[in-house]
């Protein structure tokens, strides 16, 4: 029996040694080009872009503050420009954290009214927005430019696009994956507004989309989601409406068209659930 233990426990030993390096694993970094000057930054699976002109860098999500410090120090290096602006797509923390890291050389933090007030008052750690708008707003530098726009509610109520028209790119965090379902059971979510923001989407003028999350698509990728949400709130609301429960809507509702897309197996259930709980709320408000 003893001599049957050894290898395990000098396996065992082994595993053990190695789970410190294991959890000291380096994030995932890089920057990708996009088009022109606009750089793609991925941490891990978070992403956000940045802008670089003749007069500094427009930045946005800053991820966390130690993906700032990375990104920060990358951008000095490689592109001997000082970060002057840094946007923030809206409040939550897994993008707006780590302002402060542009802001205490001096970078303008930009963000939605709403998001200011949230960063506030929930104690957000980053840095505190200087400059808010309530529904558009365009920021020039050194010859070039980005548009923020609000589009309604969707994944929060203070998201706002970023629209850099001279590379015809689109930035949208988290609420228009590429072909890819929505996350989970949607959380912090506004239903029917996040459909409508989907269409004010599409009637601006860009190709290339470039989400939070996940691959680079385009203007058809928006569309594309756009019908998704559609046909499953108008799915989930007739079952509603007929009073059927849960578990019997999961049983009904046919969402096969997009079994191609990224998560379909894991999330789409999900979304299901999500959207019927929205619904509920919404109609028990409304009576």
């Amino acid at each position: 029996m003893k001599m049957l233990l050894r290898p395990f426990l000098a396996a065992l030993a082994l595993l053990v040694a190695a789970l410190p390096a294991l959890a000291q694993n380096p994030p995932k970094r890089a920057i990708i080009q996009i088009q022109g000057d606009l750089w793609r930054f991925q941490n891990n699976f978070h992403y956000s872009v940045f802008l670089v002109t003749a007069d500094g860098v427009i930045a946005t999500d800053p991820i966390n503050a130690d993906a700032a410090r990375w990104l920060k120090a990358k951008i000095k290096a490689q592109f001997k420009q000082p970060v002057r602006y840094v946007i923030l797509s809206h409040d939550h923390a897994d993008h707006s954290s780590g302002a402060e890291v542009f802001a205490e050389d001096g970078a303008v933090v930009v963000a939605h009214n709403r998001a200011k007030r949230i960063i506030v008052g929930e104690k957000r750690p980053t840095a505190v927005p200087d400059v808010t708008f309530d529904s558009r707003m365009n920021i020039s530098l050194g010859g070039q430019q980005v548009r923020l726009r609000y589009v309604g509610k969707n994944h929060s109520d203070n998201m706002i696009v970023m629209h850099f028209p001279k590379q015809r790119a689109l930035f949208a965090v988290d609420f228009i994956p590429v072909k890819t379902v929505a996350f989970r059971d949607f959380p912090d979510a506004y239903i029917p507004e996040w459909i409508q923001s989907l269409r004010k989407v599409e009637r601006m003028d860009f190709d290339i989309l470039v989400p939070g999350h996940g691959r680079v698509g385009d203007k058809n990728d928006v569309t594309a989601f756009r019908e998704y949400m559609d046909d499953l709130y108008q799915q989930v609301l007739q079952q509603a409406r007929l009073g059927k429960s849960l578990e019997t809507t999961k049983s009904v509702i046919d969402l096969t068209k997009y079994a191609n897309w990224g998560q379909f197996e894991r999330w789409a259930p999900l979304n299901i659930e999500g959207m019927y709980q929205r619904i509920q709320l919404n109609r028990r408000g409304n009576q």
